[in-house]
Parts: structure tokens; sequence; C-alpha cells
């Protein structure tokens, strides 16, 4: 008998399906990536202090890189600070929009039953109103004589003069939170939703209750949710410059991406921004590759 064999159609129905994918991340990752190690490795007009690419690698220098490099720690290290703020804030805010996000997401996904299409058009509505909107409404609430300090004051019986915008690193955690929170309710909807109710009701025949059904079955399952989810959050955290410009602007307050986009406003520095841009790009595939990993571990238990 002649052996069955894949067609050749079928054979290359999946290059010709990934084509578009492989094209775009050429187009817009690879390429942006190359001109950014272009920009990081290569010089600077000594002159007009204008970055000059250098596109073979062979010529590439490391003194930028390692000018950023050697001054994050130690007695000289000024860009640390800036650094170690960036961690603390979107580590605190990720937890704070994972503690708002799960219920939320768990409640529209699992109980809201017939109320799941106006909760949805209410947590899709933010993308609607730009970031940028949104966070001067909240210069406008948190100024000196804005609505958050008149309510402290109650209308002026108590003192509520409190400088909310002068460099304080909850409101600009608060902002964070705010402005990032429905990047994670959209994902953790999406995962919970598709979650199998068989094997909660199975557990719940099985004697267990609400809160045991939860964290031995719910929970373990959309473990590789809120991993992506808090990625999906976290990642632009990483460069975000905009929320402390507007509710601080405050070197105080200063992350990474401030860095970054002060770097590039200063002749002869881009090649610094790059090297920053470098070392976020660097952070951040390390909770991808978890991520990768969980998934594939996931898959590998419920095959």
């Amino acid at each position: 008998m002649r052996k069955a064999g894949r067609k050749p159609g079928n054979r290359l129905l999946g290059p010709i399906l990934a084509f578009p994918g492989v094209l775009w991340l050429l187009l817009f990752f690879v390429a942006p990536l190359y001109v950014v190690l272009a920009v990081v490795f290569g010089g600077v007009d000594p002159v007009f202090r204008t970055v000059i690419p250098v596109w073979n690698p062979v010529l590439w220098s490391s003194d930028q890189p390692s000018y950023v490099l050697s001054h994050i720690v130690g007695p000289d290290g000024f860009f640390g600070p800036a650094l170690l703020r960036t961690a603390v804030y979107v580590s605190v805010a990720s937890v704070l929009c994972l503690v708002i996000a799960f219920p939320i997401a768990y409640y529209v996904a699992r109980l809201s039953g017939r109320w799941k299409g106006l909760l949805l058009t209410l947590l899709i509505a933010p993308f609607w109103i730009s970031y940028m909107m949104r966070m001067l409404a909240w210069v406008n609430l948190l100024a000196n004589d804005g609505l958050v300090n008149r309510i402290i004051s109650l209308g002026g019986v108590f003192p509520g003069d409190t400088e909310w915008l002068s460099g304080k690193s909850v409101v600009v955690i608060l902002g964070l939170v705010y402005g990032y929170v429905p990047y994670m309710i959209i994902p953790l909807y999406a995962g919970l939703d598709r979650l199998p109710s068989e094997l909660v009701e199975g557990a719940r025949d099985l004697g267990a209750g609400r809160v045991s059904a939860f964290w031995r079955v719910t929970w373990p399952m959309s473990r590789p949710v809120v991993v992506a989810s808090v990625l999906l959050t976290c990642l632009p955290m990483l460069g975000d410059y905009f929320t402390s410009d507007l509710l601080s602007g405050s070197p105080a307050t200063s992350m990474v991406g401030n860095l970054i986009n002060e770097t590039v406003l200063t002749p002869g520095q881009t090649g610094q921004a790059g090297a920053f841009v470098l070392l976020v790009l660097i952070v951040s595939i390390l909770p991808m590759l978890y991520y990768v990993r969980s998934v594939s571990r996931s898959e590998g238990s419920m095959a």
C-alpha cells in the first residue's frame, strides 16, 4: 500500500498563513531594533552633536552603553534611582491593577449573566478616551484648588491645601493604576470567559465549596491568563513617562521612560536613550520567557 502523505497544498498552507505575521515582525520589530542597535553602538558628531549610526556590526563601539551601565550603581550612579524607582512603581501598580481587575473580570465573565453585554461596554469605554485626556482630568482634580482638596476640607471647614502634584510617589503609582487597569481587565475577562465550567461544576458536585473550587480549579487554570495580563500591563508601564510628567513633574519621581525622553531631547545623547531602551527590552524578555514556559507547561498537563 502507498503511504498517505500530505498534499503539497497542505504543506504550503502554514507558511502562507505565517507570512504576514513574519513580514510584520521583520518590518516593525527586527528592522527598528537594528536601527536602535546601530545608534547605540554608533558614534556622535563632535561638532554638531548629532548621532552617527554605524550599520556594520564589526565597527560598533560600546562607549555609550558602557557609560550608561557604569552610571547605574556606585558613587556616580545617577541613573540608578530612576531605574529602581521604575521597578518599584511598576511592581506596586501591577499588583494593585491585578487586585482591582481580577474580581471585575471574574464577575463579568462568570457571574454577570444577562448584564454581560452592558458591563463589557462599560469596560471598553475607557479606550474611547485618550490616555492624555484622562490624565489631564486628574491634574484638574488634584490641583491645589481642585475637587479632591475641596472634599478633604469639607468645603473649606478643614485645611485642604495638600499639594498632590508636587512629586508624590503615591500619586504617580495611582495614576499608573488608573491608566492601565483597563488593559488588564480585558485580557483577564477573555481568558476567564473561556475556562470550562464543567470542571468547576464537577468540583462542586464532589463537595468543594465556592472558595475551595476557586482555589483548586479556577485559579490554577487562570494563572497563564493572569501572567499574560500582568505582562500586557507592566510592559507599557516600563516605558511610561507621560504619567510622571503630568502628575508630578519632579525628578524625585522620574522613571526610566523619563530618562529616555530627556536623553532623546538632549543633543548627542540619543545613543544613551537607545541603551535605556535595550535595557528595558532585556528586562522585559525575562517575564515573557516565563510566560511562554508556563503556557507550555499548562498545555502539556492538559494534553
